[in-house]
Protein backbone atom coordinates (compact mmCIF):
# COMPACT_ATOMS: atom_id res chain seq x y z
CA UNK A 1 0.00 0.00 0.00
CA UNK A 2 1.13 3.39 -0.91
CA UNK A 3 0.84 6.32 1.48
CA UNK A 4 0.49 10.18 0.46
CA UNK A 5 3.33 11.80 1.15
CA UNK A 6 1.22 14.37 3.09
CA UNK A 7 0.92 11.84 5.72
CA UNK A 8 4.15 9.47 5.48
CA UNK A 9 6.63 12.72 5.35
CA UNK A 10 5.55 13.89 8.80
CA UNK A 11 7.24 13.56 12.56
CA UNK A 12 4.92 10.66 14.65
CA UNK A 13 4.53 10.67 18.29
CA UNK A 14 5.66 7.24 19.70
CA UNK A 15 6.59 7.97 23.53
CA UNK A 16 6.39 10.36 26.14
CA UNK A 17 9.70 10.98 27.30
CA UNK A 18 9.26 10.26 30.83
CA UNK A 19 8.35 6.69 29.83
CA UNK A 20 11.53 6.32 28.00
CA UNK A 21 14.06 4.12 30.09
CA UNK A 22 17.49 4.23 28.85
CA UNK A 23 18.73 1.04 27.75
CA UNK A 24 15.52 -0.33 26.80
CA UNK A 25 14.74 -1.46 23.37
CA UNK A 26 10.93 -0.11 23.01
CA UNK A 27 8.73 -2.03 20.07
CA UNK A 28 5.83 -0.51 18.18
CA UNK A 29 4.00 0.43 14.85
CA UNK A 30 3.57 3.52 12.79
CA UNK A 31 1.40 3.39 9.90
CA UNK A 32 1.50 -0.15 10.12
CA UNK A 33 5.20 -0.48 9.84
CA UNK A 34 7.18 -2.43 12.95
CA UNK A 35 10.06 -0.10 14.41
CA UNK A 36 12.25 0.27 17.70
CA UNK A 37 13.68 2.63 19.57
CA UNK A 38 16.60 2.80 22.27
CA UNK A 39 17.41 5.77 24.68
CA UNK A 40 20.98 5.54 24.80
CA UNK A 41 23.14 6.72 28.01
CA UNK A 42 23.89 10.03 26.11
CA UNK A 43 20.18 10.81 25.68
CA UNK A 44 19.62 10.42 22.41
CA UNK A 45 17.34 7.94 20.79
CA UNK A 46 17.75 5.69 17.75
CA UNK A 47 14.93 4.50 15.94
CA UNK A 48 15.11 1.45 13.25
CA UNK A 49 12.42 0.45 10.71
CA UNK A 50 12.55 -3.85 12.09
CA UNK A 51 11.07 -4.93 8.27
CA UNK A 52 13.87 -3.07 6.68
CA UNK A 53 16.68 -2.34 9.13
CA UNK A 54 16.55 1.13 7.53
CA UNK A 55 16.94 4.19 10.05
CA UNK A 56 13.80 6.30 11.02
CA UNK A 57 14.33 10.10 11.36
CA UNK A 58 13.87 10.39 15.29
CA UNK A 59 13.16 14.01 17.21
CA UNK A 60 13.10 14.96 20.72
CA UNK A 61 10.93 17.57 22.05
CA UNK A 62 7.65 19.31 23.46
CA UNK A 63 8.70 16.25 25.86
CA UNK A 64 7.96 13.93 23.49
CA UNK A 65 9.93 11.05 21.11
CA UNK A 66 8.66 11.46 17.17
CA UNK A 67 9.75 9.40 14.43
CA UNK A 68 9.35 9.85 10.31
CA UNK A 69 9.07 7.27 8.05
CA UNK A 70 9.28 9.75 5.10
CA UNK A 71 11.00 12.65 4.45
CA UNK A 72 9.73 15.14 7.05
CA UNK A 73 10.43 18.91 7.61
CA UNK A 74 13.22 20.32 9.90
CA UNK A 75 10.78 23.08 11.21
CA UNK A 76 7.87 21.61 12.65
CA UNK A 77 4.84 23.77 14.59
CA UNK A 78 5.75 25.81 17.78
CA UNK A 79 4.63 25.20 20.90
CA UNK A 80 5.86 28.68 22.96
CA UNK A 81 3.59 27.72 26.36
CA UNK A 82 7.18 24.55 26.66
CA UNK A 83 9.33 27.67 27.57
CA UNK A 84 7.21 30.30 29.65
CA UNK A 85 8.25 30.41 33.22
CA UNK A 86 6.15 28.83 36.01
CA UNK A 87 4.33 25.79 33.72
CA UNK A 88 4.51 21.92 34.12
CA UNK A 89 4.85 19.74 31.85
CA UNK A 90 4.06 16.41 32.03
CA UNK A 91 2.73 13.00 30.70
CA UNK A 92 -0.49 12.04 31.41
CA UNK A 93 -1.02 8.60 29.68
CA UNK A 94 -0.59 6.90 26.60
CA UNK A 95 -4.05 5.39 25.62
CA UNK A 96 -4.49 2.50 22.49
CA UNK A 97 -8.00 3.23 21.14
CA UNK A 98 -9.32 1.14 18.55
CA UNK A 99 -9.92 4.04 15.59
CA UNK A 100 -8.42 5.99 13.06
CA UNK A 101 -6.10 8.39 14.71
CA UNK A 102 -8.04 10.98 12.94
CA UNK A 103 -11.31 9.83 14.85
CA UNK A 104 -9.47 10.70 17.80
CA UNK A 105 -8.75 14.37 16.97
CA UNK A 106 -12.04 15.36 15.73
CA UNK A 107 -13.46 14.23 19.25
CA UNK A 108 -10.84 15.91 20.62
CA UNK A 109 -12.35 19.12 18.82
CA UNK A 110 -16.33 17.89 19.58
CA UNK A 111 -17.66 20.20 22.65
CA UNK A 112 -21.29 18.67 22.09
CA UNK A 113 -20.58 15.28 24.08
CA UNK A 114 -19.56 17.05 27.36
CA UNK A 115 -22.68 16.87 29.45
CA UNK A 116 -23.51 13.27 28.16
CA UNK A 117 -20.17 11.34 28.66
CA UNK A 118 -18.10 13.45 31.28
CA UNK A 119 -21.24 14.36 33.18
CA UNK A 120 -19.94 16.66 36.41
CA UNK A 121 -16.53 17.58 34.90
CA UNK A 122 -16.84 19.27 31.52
CA UNK A 123 -20.15 19.63 31.26
CA UNK A 124 -23.79 18.71 33.10
CA UNK A 125 -27.57 19.17 31.94
CA UNK A 126 -29.45 21.53 31.03
CA UNK A 127 -26.15 23.23 29.76
CA UNK A 128 -25.94 21.63 26.58
CA UNK A 129 -26.13 24.06 24.06
CA UNK A 130 -22.56 24.86 22.18
CA UNK A 131 -22.58 28.46 21.58
CA UNK A 132 -21.42 29.82 17.95
CA UNK A 133 -17.73 29.64 17.81
CA UNK A 134 -15.00 31.32 15.00
CA UNK A 135 -13.37 28.72 13.25
CA UNK A 136 -10.13 29.77 10.97
CA UNK A 137 -7.47 28.87 8.98
CA UNK A 138 -4.01 30.29 9.85
CA UNK A 139 -0.41 30.02 8.72
CA UNK A 140 -1.77 26.66 7.13
CA UNK A 141 -3.05 25.87 10.66
CA UNK A 142 -6.92 25.06 11.53
CA UNK A 143 -8.03 26.81 14.95
CA UNK A 144 -11.14 27.37 16.51
CA UNK A 145 -11.42 30.82 18.63
CA UNK A 146 -14.45 31.82 21.54
CA UNK A 147 -15.36 28.73 21.98
CA UNK A 148 -16.92 28.02 25.56
CA UNK A 149 -18.84 26.11 27.61
CA UNK A 150 -20.41 25.86 31.41
CA UNK A 151 -18.30 23.07 33.27
CA UNK A 152 -19.16 21.92 36.85
CA UNK A 153 -15.29 20.80 37.25
CA UNK A 154 -13.14 22.19 34.40
CA UNK A 155 -9.50 21.27 36.01
CA UNK A 156 -8.09 19.11 39.12
CA UNK A 157 -7.88 22.19 40.47
CA UNK A 158 -11.27 23.62 40.02
CA UNK A 159 -13.10 24.53 43.21
CA UNK A 160 -16.04 25.86 41.68
CA UNK A 161 -18.27 25.25 38.40
CA UNK A 162 -16.68 27.82 35.50
CA UNK A 163 -17.74 29.36 31.90
CA UNK A 164 -14.47 27.81 30.26
CA UNK A 165 -12.91 29.37 27.80
CA UNK A 166 -11.30 27.26 25.16
CA UNK A 167 -8.72 27.84 21.35
CA UNK A 168 -8.36 24.48 19.67
CA UNK A 169 -5.56 24.03 17.21
CA UNK A 170 -4.71 21.59 14.77
CA UNK A 171 -1.54 21.80 13.77
CA UNK A 172 -0.94 18.61 11.69
CA UNK A 173 -3.68 15.87 10.26
CA UNK A 174 -2.74 13.78 13.73
CA UNK A 175 -1.53 16.63 15.90
CA UNK A 176 -3.72 19.05 17.86
CA UNK A 177 -4.16 21.59 21.17
CA UNK A 178 -6.21 22.96 23.60
CA UNK A 179 -5.88 26.08 24.91
CA UNK A 180 -8.15 26.39 28.54
CA UNK A 181 -9.10 28.68 31.37
CA UNK A 182 -6.88 27.78 34.00
CA UNK A 183 -9.09 27.89 36.81
CA UNK A 184 -5.67 29.28 38.96
CA UNK A 185 -4.44 32.44 36.69
CA UNK A 186 -8.21 32.82 34.65
CA UNK A 187 -6.66 35.27 32.39
CA UNK A 188 -4.29 32.75 30.97
CA UNK A 189 -4.36 29.55 29.36
CA UNK A 190 -3.29 25.64 30.21
CA UNK A 191 -2.56 23.47 27.72
CA UNK A 192 -3.52 20.09 26.72
CA UNK A 193 -1.41 17.94 23.35
CA UNK A 194 -3.02 15.46 21.63
CA UNK A 195 -0.33 13.87 19.91
CA UNK A 196 -1.39 10.85 18.06
CA UNK A 197 0.47 7.93 16.35
CA UNK A 198 -1.05 6.02 13.66
CA UNK A 199 -0.30 2.32 14.35
CA UNK A 200 -2.23 1.61 11.10
CA UNK A 201 -5.13 3.02 9.74
CA UNK A 202 -7.77 2.08 12.63
CA UNK A 203 -5.91 1.92 15.26
CA UNK A 204 -3.65 4.56 17.12
CA UNK A 205 -1.91 5.23 20.96
CA UNK A 206 -2.84 8.83 22.13
CA UNK A 207 -0.56 10.30 23.83
CA UNK A 208 -1.23 13.35 25.97
CA UNK A 209 1.02 16.34 27.48
CA UNK A 210 -0.11 18.79 29.69
CA UNK A 211 1.57 22.57 29.72
CA UNK A 212 -0.13 23.44 33.16
CA UNK A 213 -0.22 26.53 35.42
CA UNK A 214 -1.55 24.99 38.45
CA UNK A 215 1.37 25.12 41.15
CA UNK A 216 -0.85 22.86 43.69
CA UNK A 217 -2.26 20.03 42.38
CA UNK A 218 0.23 16.96 42.65
CA UNK A 219 1.13 15.12 39.13
CA UNK A 220 -0.83 11.73 40.09
CA UNK A 221 -3.69 14.44 40.88
CA UNK A 222 -3.30 15.76 37.45
CA UNK A 223 -2.75 12.87 35.30
CA UNK A 224 -5.88 10.98 37.03
CA UNK A 225 -8.14 13.57 35.69
CA UNK A 226 -6.92 13.76 32.24
CA UNK A 227 -7.21 9.90 32.25
CA UNK A 228 -10.98 10.09 33.64
CA UNK A 229 -11.76 12.29 30.80
CA UNK A 230 -10.29 10.33 28.36
CA UNK A 231 -10.97 6.60 30.27
CA UNK A 232 -14.70 8.00 29.08
CA UNK A 233 -14.29 8.72 25.59
CA UNK A 234 -13.07 5.88 24.93
CA UNK A 235 -16.47 4.73 24.65
CA UNK A 236 -17.06 6.56 22.36
CA UNK A 237 -14.20 6.01 19.96
CA UNK A 238 -14.28 2.39 20.55
CA UNK A 239 -18.00 2.13 19.45
CA UNK A 240 -17.65 4.26 16.08
CA UNK A 241 -18.70 2.48 13.04
CA UNK A 242 -16.57 2.91 10.41
CA UNK A 243 -13.65 3.16 12.58
CA UNK A 244 -11.61 4.94 10.04
CA UNK A 245 -12.86 8.70 9.22
CA UNK A 246 -15.34 9.45 6.48
CA UNK A 247 -14.72 12.68 5.16
CA UNK A 248 -17.91 12.81 2.64
CA UNK A 249 -19.49 15.48 4.18
CA UNK A 250 -23.09 13.53 3.39
CA UNK A 251 -22.02 10.51 4.75
CA UNK A 252 -22.38 11.65 8.54
CA UNK A 253 -24.69 14.66 8.96
CA UNK A 254 -23.03 17.35 10.71
CA UNK A 255 -24.91 19.86 13.01
CA UNK A 256 -24.32 23.63 13.94
CA UNK A 257 -22.22 22.29 16.58
CA UNK A 258 -20.17 20.33 14.71
CA UNK A 259 -18.26 23.42 12.66
CA UNK A 260 -14.55 22.30 14.00
CA UNK A 261 -15.64 18.62 12.85
CA UNK A 262 -16.59 19.79 9.66
CA UNK A 263 -13.84 22.11 8.74
CA UNK A 264 -11.20 19.37 9.81
CA UNK A 265 -12.79 17.01 7.40
CA UNK A 266 -12.19 20.23 4.44
CA UNK A 267 -8.88 20.86 5.57
CA UNK A 268 -7.68 17.17 5.76
CA UNK A 269 -9.29 16.55 1.95
CA UNK A 270 -7.47 19.43 1.14
CA UNK A 271 -4.28 18.32 2.24
CA UNK A 272 -5.26 14.94 0.57
CA UNK A 273 -5.03 13.02 3.43
CA UNK A 274 -6.91 9.48 2.73
CA UNK A 275 -4.86 7.31 5.31
CA UNK A 276 -7.60 6.23 8.06
CA UNK A 277 -10.03 7.81 5.80
CA UNK A 278 -13.50 5.92 4.95
CA UNK A 279 -14.84 5.97 1.37
CA UNK A 280 -17.80 4.11 0.11
CA UNK A 281 -15.87 3.90 -3.34
CA UNK A 282 -13.23 1.85 -1.09
CA UNK A 283 -12.72 -1.95 -2.54
CA UNK A 284 -12.55 -3.22 0.89
CA UNK A 285 -14.72 -0.92 2.36
CA UNK A 286 -12.85 0.41 5.34
CA UNK A 287 -10.77 3.14 4.03
CA UNK A 288 -9.94 5.36 0.84
CA UNK A 289 -5.86 4.58 0.82
CA UNK A 290 -6.60 0.92 0.91
CA UNK A 291 -7.20 1.03 -2.67
CA UNK A 292 -4.08 3.13 -3.18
Amino acid sequence: MTIESSVLDEWYPVAVIEDVKPGVMYSTRLLGVPVNYLLDEMGAVRATRTDTGSPCGVQQRLHTVWLSLGEPPADTFALPEFDEPGRRILGAGSFAVHASGLRVIENFLDMAHFPYVHTGLLGEEPNTEVAPYRVELEGGELFAHDCRFYQPMSAASAQTGIDAHYVYRVARPFTAMLYKTSPQQPTRRDVICLFVQPVDESRCVAHTVLVYLDDTTSDSGLRLFQQTIFGQDLMILSNHVPRTLPLDPAFEMPTRADAMSVAYRRWLRERGVAYGTFSTSSTTGTSSSAAH
